[in-house]
């Protein structure tokens, strides 16, 4: 039956592109005025986008990019990152198992899925220009937005660190010339309910102050049927504080903001998938409920920030920016990972990060030349505490982990642009990075938690890993892209670009598992500092796209190929392991590979009819298509076999679909519009290795909403908005402890396959296969008003 359904909506999806085609039939029709998508969102290809971090129409900008304007966000009723995914190719932006605010991103296949720190993120996500050095806390909720931008594949040259994959930016709204007022309120399924307030007003010719404040809340999609509480509830409080100077030329700017979210939702718990091997309890009916009985610590997260961004315009041809900016972020949280009321794998945890960054730019403009060089610097610290409480013939058995890592990097830039003729553009940048990992870790046994969770701990043995280690890593990126306009509607282009992660050290690794490189001598500190290393890696990408505006700009097209190689790419896993003869909990990390990764991008957008219920109605059709090929060359696995034929990629589906059918009438004195968007995402993996438990078959969501705006300049709205109409009920993450082959299948003790069980735990009892799940049906309204 899944089979069918995804079939169905693969089939519906591809409809929808092939009806493209018969677009401009129907736009012949039409009397011309505004581009329907302008009306509706700006996505046409006219919207001012910084991808280039210069202010660039997204039709001439050589890169694979989407953009969402604050119209189109809130037209199809977007509430934090990870509703994008939905509309944008080969891309995977969502919630890291336990929480509500921690983000796992993956694009054209990178990315990274461990929270921990030691490992960096594949995908840069940037809020105002301030790259966001840690996960936790990055799964921005949407409000006072002025556009996201998602920017696919190496970019290097132009920000941050680790964006070897890509970029999101979030980009927050400017403050309004005048004294302003808003407010938006939502109500809806699971009690769901909303209040965002935005103030802002000038202060003499030279200041504006503004601050915006949200309180979201959500009642669970399902029961800690254990605990007698909500599980997947939302308890968010945010605010964001800005201070606004021009100078009465405007030629210097300074914009100073700050921000905070404190999170204090329940733990999200998993379920399990598979009956329990010790106590034989059963799964539960609703895959949204839990029998989790960790609850300490009470699951906590703080986050907030400053930057200050000053800008100068030295000369016409030259402009001086300063991107100043401090984030700290602190989670608690309470991660039960056989998901029942037994201590079996329970672990209490603790994340704190910190980071302090520092760019400079000088930018370029002139009639032929344009581009910049920068400076950029990042000082960050980031550590985590693990009470690893395992069920053994020990009882209150920890095995404690606590790893703090120290990250210094520093880069110098440039990106530059040459217009030889005004069809004809060579652009060339490279960046110079260095980086230094500082990386202490310590696991130890105890019985009893440690102080941080309110315990007394006894030591159990000594210190299984005690190290601290340095490690430094340095790499040149380049990138060239030559674009060709025949026509001011029409982009062709192709480029190469390299992306560089740093490495670092196994925050989880066990010492004592390092192999001896010299019995005579036995383990030394340099096994150790070796075994627990990993290298960075680096993708070399390969692109060739198009961009066109046709039939008065009622059609409009985006289209790319890539191919990129993947080399020395980290795997990082956590096992079951035995130190001292007792059940442990260790961390294992390789560069186990070698990939290709290869696919097709599509984004269009059609207008059907303009004009035909007066000025300003419109119906158009849009449609996205991602395609990607992952495929690992060589895969070396701990044991060192190549088991590359066995092995897949995580969170990254061959095809990506999406097709939004929006129409805009005049009401009275308003104007209505409706959107309703159906999207596909074929099978994906949790993980490198295939799992029967956790993989997601192909599954499609169909959305839609319903708005009206009225008043001058649509400062009021009413909206109704329905996700996931057909509550689809389909896996996003989980965790998995079960015995299997190389391939994932499950084995017995004597290492034949089980595929319907008894199973074979690997570390706890009970067994773990637990999952979690992406959002059920919802329906909602929304009231928005601008005074």
């Amino acid at each position: 039956m899944t089979r069918l359904i995804s079939a169905r909506a693969l089939l519906h999806a591809s409809a929808a592109f092939v009806a493209f085609t018969a677009v401009p039939v129907f736009a012949q029709a039409a009397p011309a005025e505004a581009p329907a998508a302008q009306q509706q969102d700006g996505a046409d290809g006219d919207i001012v986008v910084t991808a280039r971090r210069r202010e660039e129409t997204l039709l001439n900008v050589p890169i694979a990019a989407t953009a969402f304007s604050a119209a189109r966000l809130e037209q199809t009723g977007v509430v934090d990152l990870t509703d994008l995914q939905n509309v944008t190719p080969n891309t995977t932006l969502k919630n890291a198992r336990g929480t509500n605010s921690t983000l796992a991103a993956f694009i054209r296949g990178v990315g990274q899925q461990d929270p921990v720190p030691g490992f960096e993120a594949g995908i840069g996500i940037y809020l105002d220009d301030v790259y966001l050095n840690r996960p936790q806390a990055a799964v921005l909720d949407v409000y006072e937005v002025e556009r996201i931008e998602v920017l696919r594949g190496p970019q290097g040259t132009l920000y941050g660190r680790n964006t070897i994959g890509g970029a999101v930016k979030y980009v927050t709204k400017h403050l309004a010339d005048g004294p302003e007022a808003s407010f938006k309120g939502s109500y809806g399924s699971f009690n769901q309910a909303d209040g965002i307030v935005s103030l802002s007003t000038p202060i003499g010719s030279l200041f504006k102050v503004g601050v915006s404040g949200a309180r979201l809340t959500r009642g669970g999609f399902g029961r800690n049927t254990n605990l007698n509480s909500d599980n997947y509830n939302k308890d968010v409080w945010a605010g964001r504080g800005t201070i606004e100077f021009a100078s009465p030329d405007d030629r210097m700017t300074l914009r100073l903001t700050g921000d905070y979210t404190e999170d204090k939702s329940n733990a999200r718990n998993g379920s399990r998938l598979i009956t329990s091997l010790l106590s034989n309890t059963p799964v539960q009916a609703n895959a949204f409920d839990t029998r989790a009985g960790l609850n300490n610590p009470k699951q906590n997260i703080q986050a907030g920030g400053l930057s200050l961004v000053a800008t100068a315009q030295l000369s016409d041809a030259i402009t001086f920016k300063s991107i100043s900016a401090f984030r700290k972020d602190r989670s608690f949280t309470p991660i039960d990972f056989d998901a029942l009321p037994a201590t079996d794998v329970d672990v209490p945890a603790v994340y704190r990060n910190e980071q302090t960054s520092q760019e400079f730019q000088f930018a370029y403009k002139s009639d032929k030349l344009n581009g910049l060089v920068g400076f950029y610097y990042l000082g960050a610290k980031a550590s985590t505490g693990f009470d690893v409480l395992l069920s053994t013939t020990f009882a209150n058995f920890n095995a404690y982990t606590k790893g703090d890592v120290r990250t210094e990097t520093s880069s110098i830039f440039a990106d530059f642009t040459y217009d030889f003729i005004p069809q004809l553009s060579l652009s060339l940048g490279g960046r110079y990075t260095w980086d230094e990992r500082r990386s202490t870790i310590f696991k130890v046994s105890y019985l009893g938690l440690t102080p941080e969770f309110g315990g007394t701990p006894v030591p159990f043995g000594a210190p299984s890993t005690d190290f601290t280690g340095t490690a430094n890593f340095k790499r040149f990126t380049p990138r060239a892209s030559l674009s060709f306009k025949p026509t001011p509607d029409h982009l062709l282009y192709a480029s190469y670009s390299e992306g560089f992660k740093g490495g670092g050290f196994d925050p989880r690794g066990s010492g004592t598992s390092s192999p001896i490189a010299n019995p005579a001598a036995g383990r030394t500190y340099q096994d150790i500092y070796n075994y627990l290393l990993f290298k960075p890696e680096v993708v070399k990408s390969y692109e060739i796209g198009y961009k066109g505006s046709l039939f008065d700009k009622r059609l409009n097209i985006a289209l790319d190929g890539f191919y990129s190689d993947y080399s020395d790419v980290q795997v990082p896993g956590s096992v079951g392991c035995v130190i001292g003869g007792v059940q442990s909990f260790c961390g294992i990390t390789t560069n186990a590979a070698k990939a290709t990764i290869k696919g097709v991008e599509l984004e269009t957008t059609g207008v059907l009819a303009r004009g035909f219920a007066g000025p300003g109605s419109n119906v158009s059709l849009s449609g996205t298509l991602g395609y990607i090929s992952a495929k690992y060359k060589t895969f070396i696995g701990p044991t060192g076999v190549d088991v590359a034929n066995v092995r897949v990629f995580q969170n990254t589906p061959d095809w990506t679909l999406s097709s939004t059918l929006a129409g805009t009438i005049p009401v009275g004195a308003g104007k209505v519009n409706a959107n309703t968007t159906l999207s596909y995402r074929s099978l994906t993996h949790q993980f490198e290795t295939a799992s029967p438990f956790l993989d997601q078959p192909g599954y499609a969501l169909w959305d839609a909403n319903l708005t009206y705006s009225f008043g001058r300049g649509g400062r009021y709205s009413i909206g109704v908005h329905a996700k996931n109409i057909t509550n689809k009920i389909y896996k996003t993450a989980g965790y998995q402890y079960i015995r299997t082959d190389l391939a994932g299948n499950p084995i017995n003790a004597l290492n034949v396959p089980v595929p319907n069980g008894p199973y074979v735990a690997t570390l706890g009892k009970e067994g773990i296969a637990t999952a979690f799940y992406g959002n059920p049906r919802q329906i909602f309204g929304t009231i928005t008003a601008k005074f």
